[in-house]
């Protein structure tokens, strides 16, 4: 004969069960996040940091980028997209179109900047800084892009 106790656990005994697998899989979401967060953090501090490429290495990427749009029938191309935190106030003044507000630049979106300046701007490029995105309702990331 079969015994019940042994085929069929207690409510309370599935219900103990169900709440360790919800807590297992809570616990295995938060490491997930954990190393999402770190590595986003990585990335950020990479991004702060000088390029270290040469100018004639950073003009050459520029002339690659700009004739592949040109080739593709395009009169202006995002060429990068970084998040607020690579900004002094977090983008703040480029939302605003405040005067000034490549000062608030740091890291790779401040070298490009200065290539622009520099090799772009006197050949009658233009560039744009711009919040493209809200997440919550405040400036999320930011895009530069190249126009001819």
């Amino acid at each position: 004969m079969l015994n019940i106790d042994e085929l069929l656990p207690t409510a309370k005994d599935i219900r103990k069960q169900s709440a360790l697998k919800e807590a297992e899989k809570a616990d295995e979401h938060m490491r997930l996040m954990a190393a999402a967060e770190a590595e986003k953090q990585a990335l950020i501090e990479e991004l702060t940091k000088p390029s270290g490429l040469t100018e004639d290495e950073k003009v050459k990427r520029a002339s690659t980028v700009i004739q592949r749009a040109v080739k593709n029938g395009l009169h202006e191309v995002q060429v990068y997209r970084f998040p607020n935190v690579l900004c002094t106030d977090r983008g703040r003044a480029i939302n605003q179109m405040e005067p000034g507000w490549e000062n608030t630049l740091t890291g790779m979106p401040k070298e490009i900047f200065h290539l622009w300046k520099d090799y772009l701007q006197p050949r009658g490029y233009k560039i744009a800084y711009q919040i493209i995105d809200f997440p919550g309702g405040v400036p999320g990331d930011i895009g530069i892009t190249l126009s001819w």
